[in-house]
């Protein structure tokens, strides 16, 4: 393990398969690697000590390094590189190599995500005293369950939009872990849960190719 005391590390996990776009994280998006969106993000923000991208890919690595040589590499197994392997596990086993207070895991599937939603969402994590944090945007949507029943509002007293305070949804662009909460309950999320609320145009993953052209002209316009 690293001999580092650092209080806010940065995780990009970049891992090589995808299905569904071929070489995602590397895939040119609004003039750069998909990848070099968060990476920049994070790179830039003064309150986060390091950064590491977690990869079983050279091809990957290569491109991570042509971005910034100073981004700090792990080398993921193989086993943590499946279709099936969770987050979490990646995460943990990036807790076995480098030293950490907080983790803040980022994923490069949400390239919208700016240097100053991660310095204020650091900031609100010390203040509030989190165990834990998740990004969101705010859905003003009224949600129903298959069965007929309203989630989220009252038929009765269906309210004005302007005065709907909406619910929120996660939209997977950041969460910040305590080291000792990752450890202890294995779960990137526990304790005292904070949410730091982004933008609505923030909403959109990349997971699907329809997704690509949605975000890359978002990218293109701001």
């Amino acid at each position: 393990m690293n001999n580092l005391s650092n209080n806010f590390v940065a995780l990009i996990p970049l891992r090589g398969g995808s299905k569904s776009i071929h070489k995602k994280n590397i895939k040119l998006i609004a003039g750069k690697p998909l990848c070099a969106w968060t990476l920049e993000a994070a790179l830039a923000s003064e309150l986060i000590d390091q950064v590491y991208v977690s990869t079983d890919c050279d091809e990957i690595e290569d491109t991570v390094q042509s971005i910034d040589s100073g981004v700090q590499i792990i080398k993921r197994p193989d086993e943590l590189a499946t279709d099936t392997a969770s987050t979490e596990a990646v995460m943990l086993h990036f807790a076995s190599q480098v030293d950490f207070n907080n983790l803040i895991t980022i994923q490069a599937t949400s390239p919208l995500l700016e240097v100053l939603d991660l310095e204020r969402a650091i900031s609100q994590f010390q203040v509030d005293l989190c165990d834990s944090m998740l990004s969101a945007v705010r859905c003003k949507r009224f949600f129903w369950q298959e069965n007929g029943q309203a989630i989220n509002y009252n038929p009765l007293k269906r309210p004005r939009r302007q005065d709907f305070k909406g619910i929120l949804m996660e939209n997977g662009a950041f969460y910040i872990t305590k080291r000792d909460l990752l450890q202890s309950s294995r779960c990137r999320l526990g304790g005292k849960i904070g949410i730091y609320e982004m933008p609505d145009t923030t909403a959109s993953e990349i997971d699907e190719p329809n997704d690509w052209f949605i975000v890359e002209q978002l990218l293109l316009n701001r």
